[in-house]
Order: C-alpha cells, then sequence, then structure tokens
C-alpha cells in the first residue's frame, strides 16, 4: 500500500506543491488508484497531481469521507480533468445534504455542485450506508458507530428548517494490510476513537496506522488525554494527523506518541506492508 498526500493544510517540502484548507490522498494497490476525497479547490489539487506525476484519468475509484466542501470542491475539476472518462464515486447517501456553519457566520459548507451536473460530466456514485469492498484488500467503513463522543458540526436544512447535523455520512476508507489494517479518515467527525474501534470491529484486525484529520481542534485537555488513552488501549501503532486536527493536539500526540506520530503535509508518501 502507497499512501500519497495529495491536499493538506501545509505544503510540503518539494517545490510546486501547494497547500490549501482540506483533505486529499491517493491509494496505490495492486494496479488500484483510489483517491480520498478532492480538497477544496480544484486548480490546487490539479497542481499538485501534477507536481506529483499523477494523472486524473488514472484515478480508478473515488472515495468521499463526507459532503463538507473542503473535501469536495475540487471534484468537479477532477472530473473535467479527465475529458469525460467515467468515475465510479464511493460515498453516503446523505452526501448532498444542504448544510450550514452559523459561526462565526452564517456559511454554506455544502458539497458544492448538483449530483446531475457530475453526472453529466463523467461521474457514476454508488451510495451506501454499509461497509462494501470497493477492490480487493481496500473497504468502504460504512457508517460509523457512534459509542463515545463525536465531533459533528453544523447544522442540515430540512424542511426548510435547522436541525442540528450528525454527519452521519462520515466515513472512513480501511486498507486491509494483511496481519493489521490502516484507516483514512477525512475529519473524523464520527469521533477518532469511534472510528479506530468500528474499523477494528469491522476487520477483527490491529490498527497499524491511522492516517487523515482527526477534528481536534479546540478540543479541551481532557479529551485528548482520553484519546490518547484510548488509542493506546487499542495498540494503534503509528498516527499521521493533518487538516481538522489541530496545531495543540499534534503537538499532544507528538509528546505521548513519539516516533510513532507524524504530521502530514502535500506531498507525504506513507508505504505500509
Amino acid at each position: 500500500m502507497k499512501i500519497t498526500i495529495l491536499f493538506e493544510n501545509h505544503s510540503g517540502f518539494k517545490k510546486g506543491l501547494w497547500g490549501g484548507h482540506g483533505f486529499s490522498a491517493l491509494v496505490e494497490h495492486k494496479g488500484y488508484k483510489i483517491l480520498v476525497d478532492t480538497g477544496v479547490d480544484g486548480e490546487i489539487l490539479l497542481k499538485n497531481m501534477n507536481a506529483l506525476e499523477i494523472k486524473p484519468a488514472d484515478v480508478d475509484y473515488l472515495f468521499l469521507t463526507h459532503g463538507h466542501y473542503d473535501h469536495t470542491e475540487g471534484l468537479k475539476a477532477l472530473l473535467e480533468a479527465r475529458g469525460g472518462k467515467k468515475l465510479t464515486i464511493i460515498a453516503h447517501p446523505e452526501i448532498f445534504v444542504k448544510r450550514v456553519a452559523l459561526k462565526p457566520h452564517l456559511k454554506d459548507i455544502s458539497l458544492p455542485f448538483k449530483r446531475e451536473e457530475l453526472e453529466e460530466l463523467g461521474a457514476e456514485f454508488i451510495l451506501t450506508r454499509d461497509p462494501i469492498q470497493i477492490v480487493e484488500g481496500i473497504y468502504s467503513s460504512g457508517e460509523i458507530e457512534r459509542v463515545t463522543w463525536d465531533r459533528a458540526v453544523g447544522y442540515k436544512i430540512e424542511n426548510e428548517k435547522l436541525v442540528r447535523d450528525e454527519v452521519k455520512d462520515d466515513m472512513a476508507l480501511i486498507l486491509d494490510l494483511g496481519d493489521s489494517i490502516a484507516v483514512i479518515t477525512g475529519c473524523g467527525h464520527s469521533g477518532v476513537i469511534n472510528i479506530a474501534m468500528h474499523a477494528q470491529k469491522l476487520m477483527n484486525k490491529q490498527i497499524k496506522a491511522l492516517i487523515g484529520g482527526f477534528h481536534l481542534i479546540g478540543a479541551k485537555p481532557e479529551l485528548l488525554k482520553e484519546t490518547v488513552e484510548k488509542l493506546k488501549e487499542l495498540k494503534v501503532e503509528k498516527l499521521y494527523a493533518g487538516h481538522c486536527t489541530g496545531f495543540e493536539a499534534m503537538g499532544f500526540f507528538m509528546t505521548e506518541f513519539g516516533k510513532a506520530f507524524e504530521p502530514l503535509y502535500v506531498g507525504k508518501v506513507i508505504e505500509l506492508g
């Protein structure tokens, strides 16, 4: 398994890479290329893909972790760059729900495109709440059980009313490494502990690596301590965190996990056996 970070809040150490608010990663396995999310800006995504010598038309599948703009706004540009070539997109049925944030001001945080316009550009959607195998060794987690706290944000608009958004469409990509698994989470709205426990239960294997955004910006010290204790209890071997994890949380993880923690940045490559 090879994972290349294509979109992150911070650019890497190679000339020509751009950072931006959002997340995207490419998973390569047994000849397949599976893209996870598309970041917040199509121009930045395509520029980084070009700099890293990754062709949009070579992507076999796209997995969307959830329907927030910072993980989906690059989608239209990606499809356009493929020149009409079909792309299978795996996501939760609520991916197109209308969403808003109220702080610091009213803002639309939905996936910014209609399903129809994406399908006209070559998108073919598989929308399911259930865990599914995408290709050999790579799985969608399906809807994640909330056993403990989550990090849901914002509101949904239902019947012209604001309803608190539980972000039920927040899913993770699970990579089967044989004796263990790796888990890629976009923002971790389901709660990083819930995601880890769900993946272990689903695959009946220990987690070698937990990768992505953990949505711990602004988290209280007690929550950070609980997160560390539980991840150690679950025997998660490596943490690769970025995007919405937050500097304080990343510093805390670095102190607690030492070399078993690494921050994410555009261009970072993670190879897992």
